[in-house]
């Protein structure tokens, strides 16, 4: 069956590449994976899986930083154009409700959920001779969002699992969830699905990234990762009193001198002697003319911690700053949250396991000799991980070693594509050595 497996993930390499450029050349970001989603509905359904997408998918009460309506409505109208399936493309999907579940029943036995992440970023590609994905016609075709962190390979290689997984049904016992997760950059999208309940019954879980080969990533598979960092995002509304700044500016009260203060005060908070701690304000919008007192200013700003209490402190802290600039300069604020993730540590355990099936199953494939490596950044996959955890089940994080053109988030990206094979084989042989 092994053998089975391997032939199976090397009959998918042309059409894996084939699905990795078209994903790439048309990305999504948070809740705007139309296209992606209405495309992954369809495989799925098409090969026989049970599909849960909309409503089904994300817990309408726990979704953070949704696009206007106005930008649901013209996303919604580019999808159709750039080839969404249009039976696929439901009212739902056009609201932001992104993101599907395929499901697998195969009777009695655990349950396995795999996560694969698959919105884009808010960046514009590279247009150049250098850039390969330019030069063979699939570097993005949306202005302002690019596949600069790989979830065009992730995607790929779930729906490569998922046909493997169909192959080999007869010969597993038990349920498989593919989680294909909108929303990861900026910790938008797990919550939601954590949130509906579709992690509660799972027994074992697994998501990887790819990441550049190097460093204690010495193989092609590192089977476990800890040590993400725990993290809180907000937009920070500071409502103040406009007032003609010559003639009466005692009637103002001006929201830029609110959101002044809280950057400062942001940046001064005493970092945590348990561990790393991070602050960051990103972006600062607000005012009219230099004549008026603004009365609106908005910050984007993100907490972290290398663990959850540290966030949790961090996030205090902030919430606390920010207030208390309102209340000193007479105005009112609102901290919208925007993400989430928590700290998240792989089973070692599971994740020895899973190194063991590898060399035993893929010999062609290496292990990382460093089999639990420490991670960077934040990953909501982290809400899933733990989710599982807090029931008794086992999860990890895996990384996927791939060549890359450049580093993730810029906007040279790319990167080998053999990993697609390599991920739909280490998938396939985690879920039959689960459930065969």
């Amino acid at each position: 069956m092994y053998q089975n497996i391997i032939n199976y993930a090397k009959e998918l390499d042309q059409k894996s590449l084939e699905r990795r450029r078209d994903f790439h050349k048309y990305p999504e970001t948070a809740w705007l994976e139309m296209r992606t989603s209405a495309i992954i509905a369809k495989t799925l359904t098409e090969l026989g899986y049970e599909v849960l997408t909309g409503k089904a998918v994300c817990l309408e009460s726990a979704r953070y930083g949704l696009p206007s309506e106005e930008t649901l409505r013209e996303h919604a109208a580019v999808a159709l154009e750039q080839g969404a399936p249009k039976e696929y493309l439901t009212e739902e999907m056009k609201e932001g409700f992104t993101g599907v579940i395929g499901i697998l029943r195969c009777g009695e036995g655990p349950v396995v959920a795999l996560r694969f992440d698959i919105d884009a970023l808010g960046m514009n590609e590279d247009h150049t001779p250098e850039h390969r994905p330019y030069v063979e016609g699939f570097s993005s075709q949306n202005p302002g969002m690019m596949h600069a962190c790989g979830h065009d390979a992730h995607a790929t290689i779930g729906l490569g699992t998922a046909e493997v997984l169909m192959k080999i049904r007869d010969s597993l016992h038990g349920t498989v969830k593919l989680i294909f997760q909108p929303g990861e950059e900026g910790a938008k999208g797990a919550g939601p699905i954590v949130a509906h309940g579709h992690l509660d019954d799972v027994d074992y879980f697994a998501g990887t990234h790819i990441a550049p080969t190097g460093g204690p990533d010495d193989g092609d598979v590192t089977p476990g990762t800890w040590g993400s960092l725990a993290t809180s995002k907000y937009d920070v509304v500071f409502h103040g009193q406009a007032a003609h700044a010559g003639g009466f500016p005692e009637n103002g009260k001006s929201a830029i001198v609110a959101a002044a203060n809280a950057v400062l005060n942001l940046t001064a908070i005493p970092r945590h002697s348990a561990g790393i701690s991070r602050v960051n304000v990103g972006t600062i919008h607000g005012g009219t003319s230099r004549n008026v007192i603004p009365d609106e200013v908005k910050l984007e700003i993100e907490v972290r911690g290398e663990t959850t209490a540290i966030n949790e402190y961090m996030d205090a802290q902030a919430r606390r700053i920010c207030q208390a600039a309102a209340d000193m300069t007479g105005c009112s604020v609102e901290l919208i949250p925007q993400g989430s993730a928590e700290s998240q540590e792989s089973d070692l355990d599971f994740l020895t396991w899973i190194g063991d099936a590898v060399r035993e199953h893929l010999p062609h494939l290496t292990v990382s000799s460093c089999e639990n490596a420490q991670n960077w950044g934040s990953e909501d996959i982290s809400l899933m991980m733990n989710r599982v955890q807090s029931h008794g089940g086992k999860a990890t994080y895996m990384r996927s070693m791939t060549d890359m053109a450049s580093a993730q988030h810029t906007t040279a990206f790319d990167f080998d594509e053999r990993v697609l094979v390599h991920g739909i084989e280490t998938f396939s042989v985690i879920v039959y050595g689960l459930l065969g």
